[in-house]
């Protein structure tokens, strides 16, 4: 299940998670091996929605190779990490915001964690750019029509608000604001249209089948943006059913190959040049 409108309520989000474990672990067969490797011949992956084109692409690949059957959901940050830490259960769990992860260690719900990706922050404008936008500060300027995610759920426009504020423009852009949208998806065919001049989303919405190609791109300066919603982790929990399962797909997922799928959906590949300094400095070490 992919809840592609990232917006999921936590008790559901947590009957339908333990449901779902549930009926993974019905289909595992104990003591056959799968192609010689594998004891269990599925694996539920959680992750955060933003993830969900390159996990499907990625898990696809994998599922062809060994057999494995891959019971996947995606969903907004926030339902993940409280349904997690209040009790639902998955196998592996690939996270946004690095302290969730630590939390779930600390908390002994999750056996281990590696860096997998980093997000960053881009202004779109229709094609063409009518506006002449250039920078973030273009969009303090007086008469610039906005539109801006800051009603998505955590950490989406905290995130945005975020990088306004180190900017020193929020109050500015905030007049030029025309709508405050909740959802990023439903935000991106206004600004393809024309109705706004800009949006700042994460570069992913850029290559996401509907509106790549369809908006022009402009970066954002990383001094501005904001730690805590960067990164992304993957970690093995402790209620997986086959370890050796579980880590061989950890280690496809951190692998050059699988990392490069996620580098074509918008993400800076945790193996990359760019990844490896991103690591360094924000801390995206185990403990």
């Amino acid at each position: 299940m992919v809840d592609k409108k990232e917006g999921i309520n936590r008790r559901s989000f947590l009957k339908v998670g333990i449901a779902s474990f549930a009926a993974a672990a019905a289909t595992a067969v104990p003591g056959i091996m799968k192609a010689g490797k594998f004891q269990a011949d599925s694996l539920q992956v959680w992750s955060c929605g933003g993830l969900a084109e390159a996990f499907g692409e990625a898990n696809s690949l994998y599922e062809q190779r060994n057999g494995i059957k891959i019971n996947y959901t995606g969903a907004f940050a926030a339902a993940l990490g409280k349904s997690l830490i209040g009790g639902a259960v998955t196998e592996i769990f690939a996270g946004r915001v690095l302290q969730l992860a630590k939390t779930l260690r600390s908390d002994n719900k999750m056996l281990y964690f590696k860096p997998l990706c980093f997000t960053e922050y881009v202004l779109v404008t229709p094609r063409g750019n009518p506006a002449g936008i250039q920078s973030v500060q273009d969009l303090a300027k007086p008469g610039v029509k906005v539109i801006l995610p800051l009603g998505a759920s955590p950490p989406g426009g905290d995130a945005v608000m975020g990088i306004l504020k180190k900017a020193n423009i929020d109050q500015a852009v905030l007049k030029n604001m025309i709508e405050k949208e909740s959802c990023v998806i439903k935000m991106m065919p206004s600004i393809i249209k024309g109705e706004a001049a800009a949006s700042i989303v994460e570069r992913r919405l850029t290559t996401h089948t509907a509106f790549a190609g369809k908006v022009e791109v402009i970066s954002i300066p990383e001094a501005l943006f904001p730690p805590g919603p960067l990164t992304f982790t993957i970690g093995v929990m402790k209620y997986a059913k086959d370890r050796v399962l579980a880590d061989d797909y950890v280690n496809f997922i951190c692998s050059d190959e699988a990392q490069a799928i996620f580098g074509r959906h918008g993400f800076i590949p945790a193996s990359s040049e760019k990844g490896r300094t991103l690591i360094e400095k924000l801390g995206v070490k185990d403990v």
